[in-house]
């Protein structure tokens, strides 16, 4: 079978890597992009590292989100969603993380995001959150699939009494998205990423305290 041939991307990050030591971190990262279609979980971590310890500085970039589009070849959309999506599998679904060696693929990313947006953003049932993961890593719905499946709950919530828990939940996945944007600034003192942390602790036992306060006895 002929090799699939090589998009524009993959041609700028190939001629990137040819002046680069191939031990070096910048090169993993470029080597991995150029996997991204089978391998984005390794670049969401690649990526959290690379934002984290403003690496991109020292490559030559005044930005984690330059670096992204110039170098990687991705919008900062998706290098949003791909750490995103990452994070949600480090504390959700860590199981899958540890496959190094998966029998078969993990699914979508974007997949992977709306599971993540159903778990911590909207007001998804732990049936309906429970379906949708199992749409996800067991049925190997396409994305497509997936997102229609999360129109239609999502929808449906918005025929429902509002959710006494709604305030919690936004502000939670705020908390996070900002936890993930101060990762990369640089210089800024530990204490204030710490008091994040607490703050995003509080909030999500808050949360899981209401769920179970609201919960059939």
């Amino acid at each position: 079978m002929p090799d699939t041939p090589q998009t524009n991307g993959e041609r700028h990050i190939e001629r990137i890597m040819e002046d680069l030591d191939p031990g070096s971190e910048r090169y993993q990262v470029l080597a991995t992009a150029k996997r991204f279609k089978s391998s984005w979980v390794e670049l969401g971590e690649q990526l959290i590292k690379v934002n984290t310890r403003t690496l991109y500085r020292e490559w030559g970039y005044q930005s984690f989100e330059d670096y992204c589009l110039q170098e990687v070849r991705i919008k900062k959309p998706t290098a949003e969603k791909l750490t995103l999506a990452y994070r949600f599998m480090e504390r959700q679904e860590p199981q899958y993380l540890a496959q190094k060696t998966p029998l078969k693929p993990l699914p979508d990313f974007r997949s992977v995001d709306l599971l993540r947006q159903a778990r911590e953003e909207k007001n998804f049932s732990e049936e309906e959150y429970a379906e949708l993961k199992k749409n996800v890593f067991e049925d190997e719905r396409s994305h497509p699939t997936i997102l229609k499946r999360f129109k239609e709950v999502a929808k449906g919530h918005d025929t429902e009494p509002a959710d006494p828990l709604a305030p919690i939940r936004a502000s939670l996945a705020c908390a996070r998205r900002l936890d993930t944007v101060l990762s990369g600034v640089a210089g800024l003192a530990p204490h204030f990423r710490e008091q994040l942390g607490t703050l995003i602790t509080h909030l999500a036992d808050e949360l899981e305290g209401g769920k179970a306060a609201t919960e059939p006895g």
